[in-house]
């Protein structure tokens, strides 16, 4: 990804130090719609990128048990309802909630509700129309999108050397040189580390100290394996909680990503895989890939003439699919804040602040998932429930409870409306509502819940199936009947 971009937005010669014999993480990868815009912004088509990828649609994100067992809620993208006047949807839903004539939040949702019914659609604009707000985002293979992108990159003339590094050679606050295997040395005004959880650059040379979010996001451990396609083919991804963590399904067109994180004080490595396989839809199709790490990031991710991506800078676990996003929202600051010959110490500073906000706040939204549970009984659960919480999120917490607010600060990633949905989702739900929503007259307010859910239905219905607008945009023939 940052060979793609740097070599799309900037003049710089670019050299690329990779090893084969490295291997990556996970087996699929679930995406957010603001990896639309990175692939928009390299030029990339969205049918070959699909194709090349083996990738399909993503409306949202489904939490199984989270809230208890049996019960279900999604995360999905887009719009819930629309505003009126001043207020956001929600504070007329939760009183005609309280009135009796509104339906659980989804239903106003129409991701929700397209991906429930399994369906997909995109609508061209046309002048002087207005087109439905359904967002999207991906689901495909990422170690192909990663053999796309090296293929983009080197078509602009980006160098790849194949090899291990060997010895990182430092200044003072910056980086001078890397030696791969065999004694070959590597010279750069900038280098980007991208050497996953050894962060050889940023970490070991430049000695950036790690903050430690384990005691609000315990899980410390992972297993994923892929398995075949069967069971329903669905446009979002799953996430359904166990005993001591969670479990990813990633359907893509030529088989589903799974995946188990859990923590290994309440678990061990033997049942974390036990829980995984006695719980995909089909046949293993490799031996299981461990992982373990760290939550957490470093203190800085950019320091002298070196910049930290992806896991050197930190690891976010999977939960709402911020690892690739991570990543290219890094490039983007990065390509606006661009050095000079030599990086000025105030740009330096100002990357790292915003950084550090985006992190947290999206830290502070996973937590919520933890915290908000309604897994009574299980010591993994529990624990999460009394944790003590970042100041960050409490006054989040505590300003929804009291009124339904809900505020985005600057740019945080996740909107109100997913804020919302995690609230709601796992019965954290405010004691009152906006008292301007009350000046609606019932039968108004009525209307609009019905007009809304109307809408929606009714687009939902004229929509075709996910596994059918697949074929007919993007499949291969050779993909078309297996799918």
């Amino acid at each position: 990804m940052a060979a793609a971009a740097l070599s799309r937005f900037t003049d710089r010669q670019i050299t690329l130090v990779e090893s084969d014999a490295i291997g990556t993480v996970g087996v699929g990868e679930a995406t957010i719609p603001q990896i639309r815009l990175f692939n928009a912004g390299l030029g990339i088509d969205e049918t070959e990128f699909l194709r090349e990828t083996r990738g399909s649609f993503k409306l949202g994100i489904e939490f199984a048990g989270w809230a208890g067992e049996g019960r279900t809620y999604m995360h999905a993208f887009g719009n819930i309802g629309h505003p009126a006047g001043l207020l956001p949807f929600h504070h007329y839903w939760l009183r005609a909630r309280k009135e009796g004539v509104a339906k659980s939040l989804g239903t106003y949702s129409l991701n929700e509700r397209a991906g429930r019914a399994l369906k997909m659609q995109m609508w061209r604009p046309k002048p002087g129309e207005q087109v439905p707000d359904m967002p999207w985002a991906y689901h495909f293979d990422a170690g192909l999108y990663a053999a796309y992108l090296r293929k983009y990159a080197e078509a602009k003339g980006v160098t790849r050397i194949e090899g291990k590094v060997d010895e990182v050679s430092r200044g003072e606050a910056r980086i001078t040189s890397i030696t791969i295997e065999g004694g070959r040395t590597i010279f750069g005004d900038f280098f980007i580390d991208c050497s996953g959880f050894r962060s050889l650059l940023l970490g070991d040379a430049l000695e950036t100290p790690f903050q430690d979010w384990t005691h609000w996001l315990p899980c410390d451990r992972a297993v994923a394996v892929p398995c075949a396609t069967k069971g329903d083919f669905t446009p979002y991804t799953k996430s359904t909680a166990r005993k001591a963590g969670w479990q990813w399904r990633i359907p893509l067109q030529h088989r589903i990503g799974n995946g188990h994180v859990y923590c290994s004080e309440f678990m061990s490595d033997h049942e974390a895989l036990e829980t995984l396989l006695a719980s995909i839809d089909g046949e293993p199709q490799t031996e299981p890939n461990r992982l373990k790490f760290t939550t957490g990031m470093r203190q800085q991710q950019w320091i002298g003439n070196c910049l930290a991506l992806g896991l050197s800078a930190g690891f976010m676990e999977p939960l709402e699919s911020t690892s690739i996003h991570l990543i290219q929202s890094s490039l983007a600051r990065f390509l606006q804040m661009l050095p000079g010959a030599e990086p000025a110490a105030a740009t330096i500073a100002e990357f790292n602040r915003q950084a550090e906000f985006e992190w947290t706040r999206i830290r502070d939204f996973l937590i919520l998932h933890y915290t908000a549970n309604g897994r009574e009984g299980e010591p993994f659960w529990d624990r999460c429930r009394a944790m003590e919480l970042p100041d960050t999120l409490s006054a989040k917490i505590e300003q929804f409870r009291a009124s339904g607010f809900i505020h985005r600060e600057h740019e945080e990633l996740f909107t109100e409306q997913g804020w919302l949905q995690v609230f709601v989702g796992q019965d954290v739900m405010p004691e009152s509502w906006n008292p301007m929503a009350n000046a609606m007259p019932a039968h108004d307010l009525s209307a609009m819940m019905d007009r809304i859910e109307q809408r929606d239905t009714k687009l939902v219905e004229t929509m075709p199936g996910h596994v059918e607008f697949l074929r007919a945009y993007c499949m291969p023939r050779e993909n078309r009947k297996t799918a």
